[in-house]
């Protein structure tokens, strides 16, 4: 899913900055995909619900890691 991988990417970078819908908007996803997105990306394991600032989902451990190594 090509929208879940930009919006991996903007999560990362937006550092906790607004919320994970308005990282959605930003990208042109409506609310209902954006939260299919966060679904998907919990069940795997590469964000988790922790609050970040503004942001309630951060990145895991594991998500980290592979960032680390592109």
């Amino acid at each position: 899913m090509k929208n879940k991988e930009k919006y991996y990417k903007a999560l990362i970078e937006n550092r906790g900055q607004f919320n994970e819908i308005e990282v959605g908007e930003q990208l042109g996803l409506h609310e209902t995909e954006t939260s299919e997105i966060i679904t998907q990306l919990l069940s795997e394991y590469r964000i988790e619900y922790a609050i970040n600032r503004s942001c309630n989902y951060s990145l895991t451990k594991k998500g980290m890691k592979k960032k680390s190594r592109t």
